[in-house]
């Protein structure tokens, strides 16, 4: 078979991957077009096809997935408009969800308060002041319940960002869909349940990462039974970002945790064609815009070659690398915060570009507070005007050919690469947190970063040059104070009316779960619909597995 013939029929191949997919997801349009009637085609290649290309770049929806993961990509449906949201209580959070599905968000992203993600309840010492500040207060089901009201679980997915306390959300979510009647295996979403860059950068880490390692399989094992839909963890390179990293690091060091959740999955007993389609990740997109586009086609191509090279799967599904995206936090600034606004816009694009599954767009005042409505009305609108007005979602993959992005494509899989050796010379990702070693290669990266900010060497708009003299705008989202002793005679009301027999019976049953070889999951969720409270259930495993000390 000669190299032209060979890319014709690799491109066959995608055209009949192309039928199968529009059985399922009819294109948007008979027909696209620009504004001057100019037909846009599905895909654009090189012609003839080299083998290089075939290897390197190939077709969306298949491997190695440079292009995308689907056939048709955007053409048939949008990413998931999936806006972070969460403060207060769980009644205020509730009617922000609704607002942003009426609005036309098409996923629910929680934000938990910090109490929450580091397993207290409102009421611990521990949690005072900081209850339901930088997320919503969810101390027992009763709060799960209102956060969910009139939010049908069987038509919305949903993506939980809690990590160390991670079986219990998902216990609880999985509680509240059986009270709406809506069995486990309908439930979608996806539960965060990436400990490994807690210990790296963000810091919500409870147990050592020994016993943390476990809970995360013992969920994996859970869902691969009782939730097929539910993706199982979100390997999260966005707070990698947001901690300093370059784009290279945030790739190399993604990818070395997903690698670590495999082989832990793998050592538990599980095949990784069971558990690994259900992996999904989460990435950053920052300014650089070529740069992040490029970020995001490198990532895809070097999961899918760990996974079909390295760990034999046989299964294209568990070579996919599908991921959610969030704009970057640590890109926004206090001042003139209109000018986020931009910012935003041109991280989505990238991230889009890039062929994201799902997006995050930040609102404009997050430097200074929890978004307003209108805030995030206007981030929601960033990504419906890129979809429907913009023309970037009527091909795929349009930045592909040009010589600048397959080069930086190349050049950030190589360099990631490297680090990804030299993360196995310490024998994984487990071991090299152990070390540090991670962490110091993002505090040198940030310490780089802003000195070439303090310098000028690099120009952030109205932060270090083009400054304003203004005011800080007065009209940001406050928490109100009185939530914090609502919060916790609500909590205390719940512990007054449940059975308490009931809830000691479970926990027990929990303890002798962790104490021993027995998966977690099926206890927890005991205990949660006799309404346990998340603290309580946090304690045995604290009792139990001990609580980390960073170094």
């Amino acid at each position: 078979m000669t190299l032209s013939s060979n890319g014709q029929h690799s491109k066959q191949e995608w055209e009949k991957n192309v039928e199968k997919t529009m059985k399922r997801f009819p294109e948007r349009s008979r027909s696209f077009h620009t504004s001057s009637d100019i037909p846009v085609d599905r895909l654009y290649t090189p012609e003839p096809l080299s083998e290089d290309y075939i290897n390197q770049i190939g077709f969306p929806g298949q491997y190695p997935y440079t292009r995308g993961i689907q056939p048709t990509m955007y053409r048939s449906r949008y990413w998931t408009m999936r806006q972070y949201a969460g403060f207060g209580s769980a009644e205020e959070t509730n009617e922000r969800f609704r607002y942003l599905l009426k609005q036309g968000q098409t996923g629910l992203s929680v934000a938990f308060d910090l109490p929450t993600q580091i397993g207290y309840d409102s009421d611990d010492p521990m949690a005072e002041g900081e209850v339901g500040k930088v997320g919503v207060a969810i101390d027992s089901l009763k709060d799960m319940e209102q956060l969910f009201r009139e939010i049908p679980l069987d038509q919305v997915s949903t993506s939980m960002t809690i990590n160390a306390p991670a079986s219990i959300l998902l216990a609880m979510y999985i509680a509240v869909g059986e009270n709406q009647g809506v069995a486990k295996e309908k439930l979608t979403g996806t539960i965060q349940n990436d400990i490994l860059k807690e210990y790296i950068a963000r810091g919500t880490y409870i147990y050592p990462p020994k016993p943390s390692m476990r809970l995360i399989t013992d969920i994996f094992a859970y869902c691969q039974e009782h939730l097929p839909k539910f993706n199982t963890i979100s390997i999260s390179g966005y707070h990698i970002r947001e901690a300093g990293s370059t784009a290279v690091q945030e790739v190399a060091f993604t990818i070395a945790n997903g690698m670590a959740y495999v082989d832990a999955a793998i050592e538990a007993g599980l095949k990784v064609d069971q558990f690994a389609p259900r992996l999904a990740f989460f990435f950053n997109a920052h300014n650089q815009f070529f740069e992040e586009a490029a970020k995001f086609r490198a990532a895809r191509r070097m999961w899918a070659k760990i996974m079909k090279e390295h760990y034999k799967a046989e299964d294209p599904k568990s070579w996919k690398m599908r991921f959610h995206t969030q704009t970057g936090g640590s890109t926004l600034t206090a001042q003139q915060p209109d000018n986020n606004i931009v910012r935003v816009t041109m991280q989505a694009l990238a991230a889009v570009l890039g062929g994201t599954q799902s997006l995050h767009t930040n609102s404009r005042d997050e430097a200074l507070a929890l978004p307003t409505e209108d805030s995030a009305r206007i981030a929601l609108r960033t990504q419906q005007i890129i979809a429907n007005e913009s023309g970037v979602a009527d091909t795929i993959d349009p930045l592909a050919g040009s010589y600048y992005v397959e080069s930086l494509t190349d050049q950030i899989e190589k360099e990631a690469g490297a680090y990804l050796d030299r993360i196995s010379e310490f024998g994984g990702a487990v071991q090299a947190v152990e070390e540090g070693y991670m962490q110091r290669e993002i505090h040198q990266a940030a310490y780089e970063a802003q000195k070439r900010i303090e310098s000028k060497e690099d120009i952030v708009v109205g932060m270090n040059e083009y400054q304003l003299d203004e005011e800080i705008h007065a009209d940001l989202l406050k928490v109100d104070e009185a939530l914090e002793r609502g919060q916790i005679e609500k909590t205390q009301q719940v512990r007054e009316e449940r059975n308490q027999e009931e809830v000691d019976r479970c926990l027990q049953e929990l303890r002798e779960a962790a104490a021993g070889q027995d998966n977690v999951m099926p206890p927890i969720v005991k205990a949660v619909q006799a309404y346990a409270t998340v603290g309580e259930i946090a304690n045995i495993l604290r009792d139990e597995f001990g609580e980390y000390t960073a170094m």
